[in-house]
């Protein structure tokens, strides 16, 4: 039933000209990726409970109200990816590096003349929420399916019966594939149309193959106040405004694996690229509670971010059928039926709302001299509703908002709220420390297996008003990714296991 749903909604959004997926809502909504300092990375990203830490301002700002002096940081990272995939029995691995800029930027606090608040802070900084750069390859022989049957299945939902109809109408589906003579008309015997085939057959076998490249990430701009009352009570509020740029080209490939040179099919190629980009708001609120020194106990709400998002999409189909239909290779790209233009996408996308509860224990005595702490140990549980994800219309249009309304309906039938959960400890050797941490999160499907675990440590310094930090993060992922979904036959997806490293530094002064 929900892969039924699925390939109805991805067939209207080709016909009403909407490209938005379920696979894009969870892109943007399951940040596995802190992105804070190299103190909190190394610590595993726990940290609504510390204080007096920069990356509180993006996880609970109340952290801030720790401060009573100033801090400067700058966090650059270098991430190091293996991207392993398993389909159909085979095996497939690429590489991706890529550099990044993590939680850097300013926090200013002091004191009060109040008797009840006893300093406020400031922060505003920048801080990577989401890598997307990476590359995935995977292929695989396939007897029972072929990813031009989805093109068969638009036009048989829309019962399309008039071959004009068939070869202008779906510029970025099925009128590619049947101007190129892969998707080809079947006729009575009184010459009538009486159906359509695929000339890929996957009964003598299909070689399968797909690359994906994508490049982008989300960026969050925050600016947060924290407020200290009487060293028990400390609040904590920031706005964010995350930047989001995602840009992906795929490319699926379906070859002949007969080596039968007069059956009509050599292979076809589709060729995607899709760009997004937009910008979004949410809020965060905290809370942290010393009810003894050395214990901390932290709450912290983060509120649904709100996208205006902008699509741009092509795809051509390429195919090669040994001389069926004329001579040659054959081409045609949706811009060829769109007088050049991409498909321009404009909507809302509401993520989820997150809850985090947090402990932390510090180890020392006299702690208002951080200089007797001996460390600390520190946890976050997180919840995550990935049911609450939406798209939103936002022309106007009935059409549109009966596409999105739908579309929501499978989102909810494809995910579900789930648990992370993050712990650190820090042990001081005078000015030098080190760290461990670890952390794991849920999977936010409801039929698939997939989650994240990482392992986590570093080492840091501080002296004289300047830190420095480095950690280390090896992260082990794995998800699912389908090349195609068909209504009436099972969908294999290819397994992802996309483990790799993490170098991270901070360098900062106080002022």
């Amino acid at each position: 039933m929900k892969s039924f749903s699925l390939l109805v909604f991805f067939s209207l959004a080709i016909s009403f000209s909407f490209a938005q997926a379920p696979e894009d809502a969870l892109r943007y909504s399951y940040l596995t990726q802190p992105g804070g300092t190299a103190r909190n990375q190394a610590i595993g990203g726990a940290g609504a409970s510390l204080g007096g830490e920069f990356s509180s301002l993006f996880i609970n700002p109340a952290g801030l109200g720790f401060y009573k002096s100033g801090d400067f940081l700058l966090t650059p990272s270098l991430s190091f990816k293996k991207p392993n995939s398993t389909y159909l029995g085979n095996s497939a691995s690429a590489t991706e590096n890529n550099f990044n800029l993590g939680a850097s930027g300013f926090v200013f606090g002091g004191p009060t003349r109040s008797q009840s608040v006893k300093s406020i802070s400031f922060g505003i900084g920048v801080n990577k929420l989401a890598d997307f750069n990476n590359h995935i390859f995977y292929k695989g022989t396939n007897k029972n399916s072929s990813y031009s049957e989805k093109y068969l299945e638009e036009l048989v939902n829309d019962k399309v019966t008039d071959p004009n109809a068939a070869a202008s109408n779906y510029p970025y589906g099925s009128s590619l594939a049947f101007n190129t003579y892969l998707i080809d008309t079947l006729q009575a015997p009184d010459g009538s149309l009486n159906g359509y085939r695929t000339l890929a057959n996957p009964g003598t076998g299909l070689n399968q193959e797909n690359t994906i490249n994508t490049t982008g990430g989300i960026t969050d701009f925050s600016l947060g106040m924290g407020l200290n009352l009487q060293e028990k009570w400390f609040f904590g509020a920031t706005v964010s405004v995350p930047f989001l740029n995602y840009e992906r080209t795929a490319s699926f490939k379906e070859s002949d694996a007969s080596a039968n040179a007069n059956n009509n099919f050599n292979y076809f190629e589709v060729n995607e690229s899709l760009r997004t980009k937009g910008v979004g708001i949410n809020a965060k609120l905290g809370v942290i509670f010393k009810p003894v020194e050395n214990v901390r106990l932290g709450l912290a709400f983060h509120s649904p971010t709100t996208y205006q998002l902008t699509d741009d999409y092509t795809t051509e189909v390429i195919t090669d059928l040994e001389g069926y239909g004329g001579a040659g290779v054959k081409r045609q790209s949706s811009t060829d039926l769109t007088n050049g233009q991409p498909l321009e996408s404009k909507y809302n996308l509401t993520t989820p709302w997150r809850a985090i509860l947090s402990g932390t224990y510090i180890f020392g005595s006299n702690l208002e001299d951080v200089q007797t702490q001996k460390g600390f140990i520190t946890a976050d549980v997180e919840y995550v509703d990935y049911t609450s994800v939406a798209f939103h219309d936002v022309s106007n249009d009935a059409s549109a908002a009966d596409y999105y309304n739908n579309l929501n309906k499978t989102l909810d039938e494809l995910y579900k709220s789930t648990v992370n959960v993050r712990l650190g400890g820090e042990m001081k050797l005078n000015t030098f420390m080190v760290r461990l941490g670890g952390a794991y999160y849920g999977n936010p499907y409801q039929s698939q297996s997939s989650d994240v675990v990482k392992v986590t440590g570093g080492v840091g310094y501080r002296n004289k008003g300047i830190f420095l930090d480095l950690a280390y993060v090896y992260s082990m992922y794995k998800d699912v990714d389908f090349p195609y979904r068909l209504q009436d036959k099972p969908n294999v997806p290819a397994i992802i296991k996309n483990n790799g490293g993490n170098i991270v530094a901070t360098i900062g002064f106080k002022f």
